[in-house]
């Protein structure tokens, strides 16, 4: 407050003075002429901007790409290929104006602030100049809005101000709109973030006590909260951009030697349990036959997604047996079951009969729905079931895969927490055992467990069903709780980075600040640990990779010189074009459907 003071007595408002704060490059209309301000955010607030997916990455990482002091180039919101890799990429999205990645009630309000004579239209946003100023430009351009100041908050103000958080700036800017137009009666902010619509409440009452203390009237001032409509990139492309980054700043230690946040990244995976994954349309096939066959069952989560493998990363024996991960798989829905109405599943056997296949579990089964405080693995202790009619039963495809989520950590990290993690999601209570588990090899029919010494597993070449009691095995069970990602890792990241952050709040709830995302003297409040559910489906980053055959994704920038390329397992890099092109391409016509969220991308089903 008395910065902005004393920048007020000695820097005089002008026309000029305020044209400098913006990158619009626009004429700004008469201090007389002007009655109210209108200054609108852009992120979530006008322009449906990407998160984070809390449902790639685990707690602690989503703390990472939120915080500015862990890569050297940034973060997430400190890279502009992030902002630009938004649908299909800038090439593409600029000319369909980013059709279905606005807020379009906004998009009114700012058509409408441009219509009105006497009122001054901003957009207003803690971005940083040097980064996102040509980007932004060509996204609101893109859609024919034109802002009289366009705000982006600069590495030093005008007047040689530096800022130590968004909301400082955003103040400064704010006070030098109205000490220049000094006749407008009004101001209207909207902004989506609660904090800021605190903090800007907080100004304006504070701007108009200064007003009636030199006697002038106050101004009157509406902050209006909007409602984040949080979207996400397409998952292939997101972790192409991450290890992008993670590419660039590793490129910086080396040139940079070691320092604080100098420690190499890499991008690592925790399994949680290896299944026949089953396709979203065969989901909803096995929820209609549930629905057809006990009508009156309410209040499921519906699940009917995948077989249980394995509780862990699959061992390459049994994965070799199976034929390997994405191999193929048939079904045939043969029983369904239920255990006191609180847990639904349907059993299963191969097609054909002699088929070679594993599961951990006493007989091949899907979790058609559970009700709340039931559990995946329940389904071993379902003793009741109930043949298909043969006119309701149907065969269905599965492929093999993972469900896992990824993390950032230092190369130098020790292990790959694969144990660790399974100890806390996998084998907790994993003893205990359910009636009759001591008869359990009596009651597998025709099994040929093989040599399961240590494991007790059930690998089955079947020559049919075997329809004993359905098993009351528990051996499945930690597979299926998912779990907590980063229960008790609510601060910084596992590789003992300095000022790594909690993230903000909720993953893609809710989202960190960008230039003020945290500083070590004011540390925000964190990510919500990350919740790894065994009914989450998420496209898979297997099945050719990033910019492998048939992939649709969006250019890139090219670096000088080219960075490593990101590990197969988790997708190369796009193919590398030139810079962003100048603004061309024809508007998108008005019958051009909107974008899906995420954009576009592989229809892949293992990842998580």
């Amino acid at each position: 407050m008395a910065l902005d003071q004393a920048n007020s007595a000695s820097h005089g408002y002008t026309l000029t003075a305020l044209n400098r704060w913006s990158v619009a490059n626009k004429k700004l209309p008469p201090v007389g002429k002007i009655n109210t301000v209108h200054v609108y955010d852009f992120d979530n607030t006008l322009f449906q901007t990407p998160l984070p997916n809390p449902k790639i990455w685990n707690a602690s990482t989503l703390g990472l790409l939120g915080t500015p002091y862990v890569f050297i180039n940034g973060g997430w919101w400190h890279d502009s290929r992030i902002l630009a890799a938004t649908g299909e990429g800038v090439e593409q999205e600029e000319k369909r104006a980013w059709n279905g990645w606005w807020n379009e009630k906004i998009v009114e309000l700012v058509r409408l602030s441009m219509k009105q004579d006497d009122a001054l239209c901003v957009l207003l946003t803690g971005r940083s100049e040097h980064g996102f100023s040509q980007l932004i430009k060509r996204i609101v351009a893109s859609r024919g809005l034109e802002f009289d100041l366009i705000g982006l908050k600069p590495s030093v103000g005008p007047n040689n101000e530096r800022f130590p958080s968004t909301m400082v700036f955003k103040q400064a800017f704010l006070r030098a709109v109205l000490g220049t137009y000094k006749t407008a009666s009004e101001i209207r902010v909207y902004e989506d973030r609660p904090k800021h619509v605190a903090g800007f409440r907080d100004f304006l009452a504070d701007y108009n006590s200064q007003q009636i203390s030199i006697g002038r009237s106050p101004i009157t001032a509406e902050v209006i909260p909007v409602s984040e409509l949080s979207t996400t990139l397409d998952p292939v492309v997101e972790v192409a951009e991450v290890q992008h980054l993670i590419n660039v700043h590793n490129e910086l230690v080396k040139k940079k030697g070691s320092d604080a946040r100098g420690a190499p990244l890499t991008i690592k995976k925790t399994v949680f349990f290896t299944s026949y994954m089953i396709a979203p349309d065969d989901t909803k096939r096995l929820i209609k036959l549930l629905n057809s066959q006990v009508p009156d069952v309410t209040d499921l989560k519906y699940l009917a997604n995948t077989i249980l493998i394995t509780p862990r990363p699959c061992p390459k024996n049994i994965l070799d047996k199976i034929g390997g991960m994405n191999s193929k798989m048939k079904w045939e829905v043969v029983d369904i079951g239920s255990l006191q109405g609180n847990i639904w599943a349907a059993r299963v056997r191969p097609v054909p009969a002699n088929a070679t296949y594993h599961t951990d579990n006493p007989s091949p089964s899907v979790v058609l729905g559970l009700r709340r405080g039931a559990r995946p693995p329940d389904v071993n202790k379902i003793r009741n079931w109930q043949p298909i009619p043969p006119d309701k039963s149907f065969v269905f495809e599965t492929t093999v895969g993972e469900k896992y989520m990824l993390r950032i950590e230092r190369e130098d990290q020790d292990g790959d927490q694969y144990e660790s993690q399974h100890e806390k999601f996998s084998h907790r209570g994993s003893k205990r055992k359910f009636p009759g588990d001591d008869d359990r090899h009596s009651r597998q029919h025709g099994g040929n467990f093989g040599n399961n010494n240590a494991r007790d597993y059930h690998t089955s070449t079947h020559q049919g069903h075997g329809r004993s009691g359905g098993g009351g095995d528990n051996r499945g069970r930690g597979g299926y709780r998912g779990g907590n990602a980063s229960r008790g890792n609510r601060g910084g990241g596992r590789g003992g980075f300095k000022g790594s952050g909690r993230g903000g709040k909720g993953g893609a709830h809710g989202y960190r600040s960008l230039d003020d995302v945290e500083t070590r003297e004011n540390p925000q409040s964190g990510f919500n640990p990350s919740t790894v559910s065994y009914d989450d489906t998420f496209p898979s980053l297997q099945g050719g990779g990033v910019g492998g055959s048939g992939s649709s994704g969006p250019p890139h920038p090219q670096l000088q010189p080219p960075l490593p390329i990101a590990p197969q397992q988790y997708g190369q890099l796009f193919p590398q074009h030139g810079q962003w092109p100048a603004p061309g391409g024809p508007p998108p016509p008005p019958s051009a459907q909107s974008r899906p969220i995420g954009g576009p991308g592989p229809d892949l089903q293992s990842f998580y």
